[in-house]
């Protein structure tokens, strides 16, 4: 089959003279709108969503597109993307092109690297997506609130050379907070939330619907991507008897492997798995998400239906080519330290001022200390353009956190002072309570760059601060 009627036969839809795909109407409703050569139409509003099935009443909540998640952005390798974001909704927003090494002006923080896209107006993001990859794209403007009603979708660069595989699927996961009345709660940035796990939810969806199990062929190989679209869940997957193989990590290639059980899949964290399903028809597999403890569930189960694909196995290699990432310089390196505290049952580690203190006197997360609001604070690193930079980060706190830095890809090069087996790049790494995690990266992208905890009430509540590179 060619690599056209695959993607014809997935509803993807050529934009301009085939420099950007986008997913339509195949999978998850219609494109967005041409607005241009090469260019989509993102409208953030309301909308509705079968978040508790398609028997039930649909669900108000924010999209883009009228679409939970919004489209599936797929565009090739090197070329240019432009998208218009137009805001419907009643306050301003942005969009945060989550992992993806864009130009500072293109990173949708608002008041950092842009305004806020107010009701009414547009704003055009114009950028060339240097990796390949699975990434996602989400607002950065209130986004423990607009993230949780809605606002993201998935961002896919493809390959130029892409493993062979039967379907390239991607499950979007997400938890919601329900009400008894079927609607979604309110309460958004409460100080419970921020101050311990985060908003976690009751209900889970894959795509924004109740899971639905996954009809698969013996001997069929799937590529699966998963991101995690939840503001604090964390997903804790067991696949039972298969053996997923890991190809990449937060959108970055990394040594095929089988992954510990449970695969942990962080706030903001990407996977890309391969799937060699070789059983027998009528055979069941549950995945389970076993993170919480006692609070275990099926996330969902792939089931074998139909005739075999193939006669054997595919065997063809499922490793990826390395993106164009810069390899830290240890010999031009700068090391800093950074220790993340605050929470409850946490200190306020070496607090420097009373920044750390929320409304009503409870104390907030600190970065080094402070207790952020907002985007925009003085940088608490500064460094010349092409410096390594080697973080040795420290969790001071009783909670996980998900660190994401903006703008740039970083390797983990240990955990508690054991070197990681695959240096692994990420641009989020989980960070469990107490430990200690060290990273290295270039810092060759110019600008002002977030730094922060992903679970999104956190981030709220202060565990958030700027590296600057000049």
């Amino acid at each position: 089959m060619t690599r056209r009627a695959v993607l014809a036969g997935s509803g993807v839809v050529a934009i301009g003279a085939g420099t950007a795909v986008i997913l339509g109407a195949g999978t998850r409703g219609s494109v967005g709108a041409k607005a241009g050569q090469n260019e989509l139409v993102l409208e953030a509003g309301k909308t509705l969503a079968s978040l508790m099935g398609e028997r039930l009443p649909q669900v108000p909540v924010w999209g883009y597109n009228g679409l939970v998640p919004g489209p599936e952005i797929r565009v090739r390798q090197g070329q240019p993307l432009k998208a218009l974001l137009k805001n419907n909704l009643d306050e301003g927003t942005t969009i945060h092109w989550h992992g993806l090494r864009v130009p500072n002006a293109m990173d949708g923080v608002p008041h950092l690297t842009q305004d806020p896209v107010e009701p009414g107006q547009a704003f055009l993001y114009e950028f060339t997506p240097a990796d390949a990859g699975t990434f996602w794209y989400h607002p950065h403007q209130r986004s423990f609130e607009q993230v949780g009603r809605g606002l993201y979708g998935p961002l896919i660069i493809e390959e130029a050379d892409s493993p062979r595989v039967d379907r390239d699927i991607t499950w979007v996961l997400d938890d919601w907070r329900m009400s008894d009345s079927g609607q979604i709660s309110g309460g958004f940035g409460s100080r419970h939330d921020a101050m311990m796990a985060g908003r976690i939810g009751n209900t889970i969806t894959i795509n924004a619907k109740p899971p639905k199990p996954l009809e698969v062929r013996p001997n069929e190989r799937i590529r699966l991507r998963l991101v995690n679209s939840a503001n604090a869940r964390i997903f804790g997957l067991d696949f039972s008897d298969i053996e997923p193989v890991i190809i990449a990590l937060d959108g970055q290639p990394v040594e095929p492997h089988t992954p510990s059980s449970p695969l942990l899949l962080g706030p903001a964290m990407r996977v890309d798995l391969i799937l060699d399903l070789t059983e027998a028809s009528a055979t069941r597999h549950e995945i389970r998400d076993v993170f919480y403890s006692g609070l275990e569930y099926s996330l969902n189960e792939l089931v074998y239906a139909g005739t075999p694909m193939r006669s054997a196995p595919l065997q063809h290699a499922v490793s990826l080519s390395p993106n164009p990432l810069a390899e830290p310089n240890f010999a031009n390196s700068d090391r800093h330290e950074i220790r993340f505290g605050g929470g409850m049952m946490g200190m306020m580690s070496g607090r420097k001022s009373g920044s750390g203190m929320m409304s009503g006197g409870m104390m907030g997360w600190t970065v080094n200390g402070v207790s952020a609001t907002g985007h925009v604070h003085d940088p608490i690193i500064t460094t010349p353009q092409g410096r390594t930079l080697v973080l040795d980060m420290i969790n001071d706190t009783a909670w996980w956190h998900p660190i994401h830095l903006h703008g740039h890809s970083f390797r983990v090069l240990s955990r508690n002072g054991n070197p990681t087996q695959y240096r692994e790049w990420q641009d989020t790494v989980l960070m469990s309570p107490q430990e200690r995690v060290e990273i290295a990266f270039v810092a060759d992208n110019p600008g002002d760059w977030m730094f922060h905890c992903h679970i999104l009430e956190h981030q709220a509540a202060g565990m958030v601060a700027t590296i600057r590179v000049n």
